[in-house]
């Protein structure tokens, strides 16, 4: 017999590591690119697990309430980094441009909720038709693959000094989790994520020693309200947080839909995306928020994504876990001592265990491409958005200078530019039909491929 108290248990942290290793490198480079000193790097870090734990628990008991955490948005971090590199170059104070940005947020999921509530996200989602979707999270692992590839072999913006030791560690993570996921029997392969960072993680500190762990000042420290300052505006802010608030909308109908996918895939969920308003749910917490990001400076928030492949591949079905991991990191968060420990997590396996997870990511995307005939009108448009998308990554960022904030973000981000097109080619390019005769009645039936090849034959 199972004990499902053990069970939960292991569940829950093996949750409170995933929300962590999502969380805990995001304060590290917006520290990086707006030059906060240690200590206000490790106040964002609190604040951060805070936000990621209020907003996953919110989403999960009052949202869509599924086990699809929140977390650091990757558009979010493009505009902020961006701003943060134009305000060095123009001389203007770093505190003013996240004061913008706090502007930005509360404006992005306010317009969030007013497109949820008043239903228009219901309306967005016939545009996301399975093979968007599917070119969404395809891109979504296939961009992101690349920033863990690189945390796995310690290159960074700042270094590109590589430690074949940390590399090979890093990569014997990999294996371990992929390995257990798929070959690992009872509780190796639902808890693979977990025993594949301590292992990791042993041999990383066997092999680089231990780092000093941080002294803090105060056992139990509350995060601060509007640590940049009061929010500022600006016409600039404001078409940019308009267009980022449109931009959230598809990643929230996209996370929602492919954890609904893995879910009916183990028969542990039958009811529809879209039934008692689950993506309108969705929309009015991920717009809260977003909201609370800005209340408590830090990077916006959104549903993961990657939670899909995360849930796919540890088995880790039920909210119990789920809602206890969340509790944990609000938790942590209040108390210096154990956030600046957990802070110390080497970045190469978790980066490691991650990647393991994102393989998934591609596979959930490729089968919801597949849940329609691959015609000649649809192999075409994959092909072309996946192309587009991919390319748009190799091409250097100097070229969108010129463009607004946000649009150099879209532009420059192979996700972006590879679902766009595929939505753009999906509504504007019909399927062709055909008129056939059918006793004495005609009718028009779709061209599909095998109607293409034999037309093609003749």
């Amino acid at each position: 017999m199972k004990n499902l108290k053990l069970e939960t248990g292991i569940g829950s942290l093996q949750w409170f590591v995933f929300l962590l290793v999502n969380s805990i490198t995001l304060p590290i480079i917006i520290g990086e690119v707006y030059q906060l000193s240690m200590t206000e790097t490790s106040e964002l870090m609190q604040r951060t697990f805070f936000v990621v734990g209020i907003a996953s628990l919110l989403a999960g008991w009052l949202g869509h309430r599924l086990p699809i955490p929140e977390g650091p948005a990757g558009i979010w971090l493009g505009i902020f980094v961006l701003m943060g590199q134009m305000a060095a170059a123009q001389g203007i104070e770093q505190t003013a441009a996240l004061q913008l940005l706090q502007g930005g947020m509360l404006t992005a999921g306010a317009i969030l909720i007013i497109m949820s509530a008043t239903g228009w996200i219901n309306s967005m989602m016939k545009l996301f038709t399975p093979l968007v979707n599917g070119v969404y999270l395809m891109m979504l692992g296939l961009q992101l693959s690349g920033v863990f590839l690189n945390g796995m072999m310690g290159v960074t913006n700042n270094s590109t000094e590589v430690h074949m030791g940390n590399i090979m560690i890093a990569f014997s993570v990999f294996f371990i989790v992929l390995g257990l996921s798929i070959w690992g029997k009872g509780w190796l392969k639902s808890y693979n994520v977990l025993i594949g960072i301590v292992i990791g993680c042993i041999l990383f500190f066997l092999t680089n020693g231990t780092e000093p762990i941080p002294e803090s000042s105060s056992l139990l420290l509350l995060p601060n309200l509007f640590a940049w300052g009061l929010p500022q505006l600006n016409i600039g802010m404001i078409v940019s947080s308009i267009i980022a608030g449109f931009v959230l909308v598809p990643n929230v109908i996209a996370s929602v839909s492919a954890m609904q996918q893995v879910l009916k895939e183990n028969k542990q969920n039958n009811k529809e995306m879209n039934e008692n308003g689950q993506i309108k749910r969705a929309g009015i917490t991920s717009g809260i928020s977003s909201m609370l990001s800005a209340v408590f400076s830090t990077v916006g928030v959104v549903p993961f994504s990657i939670a899909a492949g995360f849930v796919r591949m540890t088995g880790q079905y039920r909210m119990t876990p789920f809602f206890i991991s969340c509790l944990a990191l609000i938790a942590v968060s209040l108390f210096p001592a154990a956030y600046s420990v957990l802070a110390l997590l080497p970045e190469p396996v978790a980066y490691a265990a991650m990647l393991a997870a994102f393989t998934q990511m591609v596979g959930i995307g490729l089968s919801s491409v597949l849940k329609e005939t691959l015609d000649q009108r649809r192999l075409t448009i994959v092909g072309i958005a996946l192309s587009l998308g991919t390319g748009s990554m190799f091409v250097p960022k100097i070229v969108f200078y010129e463009l607004p904030t946000v649009l150099q973000y879209v532009l420059s981000n192979g996700v972006m530019v590879g679902m766009l097109t595929a939505l753009i080619l999906e509504h504007c390019w019909r399927p062709v039909k055909e008129k056939t005769v059918d006793k004495g009645r005609v009718r028009l039936i779709p061209l599909n491929q095998s109607q293409f090849n034999r037309d093609s034959n003749l």
